[in-house]
C-alpha cells in the first residue's frame, strides 16, 4: 500500500511539474491561433520526455548518482562545461519567467502590480527551499497543481464541437493569415516547453534524494509514463479551451489572465479562483524545481556538497547558487520586462539547448560501466536516435524562426 501511494504521488509530482507557466502560455496562445492544429506537437513532445526522463530515472535508479555528476565525469570537464552552461542559462530564463507567473496569478488575484509580488515570490521560494522537507514540496505542490484539471472540465463545459476539434488536429497547417513560418515556429515553441531541459535533471536529481535504487524502477517508470502523458492532456485541455473561446473571434492570447479567462466563463467566479490556485501551485512547484535545478547543475559539475538530504550549512554553495539566481530573476523583472514575453522566449531559447541536454543522457544510459544490465535496448536508442535528430532540426531552426516571423508576431 505504501508503493502504491508513493507512485500516486508521483505522479501527481509529474502532473504539476509538467505543466509550468511555459506550457500555459504557449498552449492558450497556440490555440487562440491555430485552434488544435499543433495538438500533435503535444503528443511527440511527451513521448520524448517519456523516453528521456526514463533514461534519466533509470540511470540514478541504477548507479545511485545524479545524471549531471556522471556528464562531467563520462564526457570531460570541457563536454560538461559547454552542456552546463547551455542547461543553466535556459534554466535560469525559465526560473524568471516562474517568478514572473507567480506574482501574474498573485495580481490577478488581487489588483496588485505583479512588480510588487515578484519579490515576495521569490522569497517565499526560497523559505521554502530553506525549510520544507524535499517530498513535502514536491506533494503539497503537485496535489495543488492537480486543480489545473478544471481546464479539461470547462473545456467540456464550453460546449464545443468536438467534430471541429478533432478535424483541426487532423489537420495539421496553418490557417488564415498565419504563414507556415510561424505554423514552425510556435510548434518548435510547444517542443521546447513540452522537453525543458531542467525537467530531466530535476528528475534525476529528485531521484537521487529520494533515494532511487533498481528496486525503485517501476515507481520510476510509472511517474513518467503516467504523470508526463497526463500532463501533456492537461496541455491539450488548455489549448482546447482558448481554441473554443478565442479563434473564432480572432483574439490572440497575450495575458495570463487570457489564459485563466475560458474557465471564468464556465463555471464563473468559483472556477477562477479554483483555475488561480491552480495556476499558482503549478509555477510555484516549477520556481522551486528550477530554483533547485540551477544549485544541482552547478554543485554536481563543481563536485560540490548538494541536495536537501544534508543540512543547509554542509551544502552552502548550492543554496548560494539558488539565492543568487533568485536574486537575478528579481532584478529582472524589476526592469518592467513583460514575464509572458520571457516566458515565450525560454521556451524558444529551450528548444536551443536541447540537443546539449539530451545527447549526453542518451550516452550515458549506454555506458554498461554505470548501467550494468539496465543499459537501452534497441528499441529505446532507436527512438532517442530518431528525438536526437528533431531536437537537432528544431535547435538549428529556432533562432532563423524567430527572426524571419519576429518573434511569432
Amino acid at each position: 500500500m505504501k508503493k502504491v501511494f508513493a507512485v500516486t504521488l508521483g505522479i501527481l509530482t509529474a502532473i504539476g511539474g509538467f505543466v509550468d507557466i511555459g506550457d500555459l502560455v504557449t498552449n492558450a496562445l497556440v490555440g487562440a491561433r491555430f485552434g488544435m492544429r499543433l495538438s500533435w506537437v503535444v503528443i511527440v513532445g511527451v513521448i520524448g520526455i517519456c523516453l528521456y526522463a526514463d533514461m534519466s530515472g533509470r540511470v540514478v535508479a541504477v548507479s545511485g548518482r545524479p545524471v549531471f555528476d556522471l556528464i562531467r565525469e563520462r564526457l570531460g570537464r570541457r563536454t560538461g562545461l559547454v552542456t552546463l552552461v547551455a542547461s543553466f542559462l535556459v534554466t535560469l530564463l525559465t526560473l524568471i519567467a516562474e517568478i514572473g507567473g507567480v506574482a501574474l496569478a498573485f495580481e490577478l488575484a488581487s489588483g496588485v502590480n505583479y512588480l510588487l509580488w515578484a519579490p515576495l515570490a521569490a522569497l517565499a521560494v526560497w523559505l521554502v527551499i530553506w525549510r520544507v522537507k524535499f517530498s513535502k514540496l514536491e506533494t503539497v505542490f503537485g496535489l495543488m497543481g492537480l486543480l489545473l484539471i478544471i481546464f479539461a472540465v470547462a473545456l467540456w463545459k464550453l460546449g464545443p464541437d468536438w467534430g471541429q476539434l478533432v478535424h483541426q488536429a487532423a489537420n495539421p497547417h496553418p490557417i488564415g493569415h498565419e504563414t507556415w513560418a510561424t505554423y514552425a515556429y510556435y510548434a518548435i515553441a510547444l517542443f521546447g516547453a513540452a522537453m525543458t531541459p531542467y525537467e530531466v535533471f530535476f528528475f534525476s536529481s529528485g531521484g537521487v534524494e529520494e533515494k532511487w535504487t533498481k528496486r525503485d524502477l517501476s515507481t520510476e517508470r510509472s511517474n513518467v509514463f503516467i504523470g508526463f502523458p497526463l500532463g501533456g492532456l492537461l496541455s491539450l485541455a488548455i489549448a482546447g479551451c482558448a481554441a473554443v473561446l478565442y479563434l473564432p473571434a480572432g483574439i490572440h492570447v497575450e495575458t495570463l489572465s487570457q489564459v485563466t479567462l475560458p474557465v471564468a466563463v464556465a463555471f464563473g467566479k468559483l472556477g477562477l479562483a479554483v483555475v488561480l490556485i491552480g495556476v499558482f501551485a503549478a509555477t510555484f512547484g516549477a520556481a522551486l524545481e528550477t530554483s533547485l535545478s540551477c544549485g544541482y547543475t552547478i554543485a554536481q559539475y563543481f563536485g560540490w556538497q548538494w541536495g536537501k538530504f544534508v543540512r543547509p550549512r554542509q551544502a552552502s554553495r548550492f543554496h548560494l547558487v539558488m539565492i543568487i539566481c533568485l536574486l537575478l530573476a528579481i532584478l529582472t523583472l524589476m526592469t518592467m520586462v513583460d514575464p509572458v514575453l520571457v516566458t515565450e522566449y525560454s521556451v524558444v531559447f529551450a528548444a536551443m539547448a536541447l540537443p546539449l541536454t539530451y545527447l549526453p543522457i542518451l550516452i550515458i544510459a549506454n555506458d554498461p560501466d554505470y548501467m550494468r544490465d539496465q543499459v537501452n535496448g534497441r528499441v529505446r536508442n532507436f527512438l532517442g536516435l530518431i528525438y536526437l535528430g528533431l531536437l537537432l532540426v528544431a535547435s538549428i531552426a529556432a533562432i532563423p524562426l524567430m527572426i524571419i516571423t519576429k518573434a511569432g508576431r
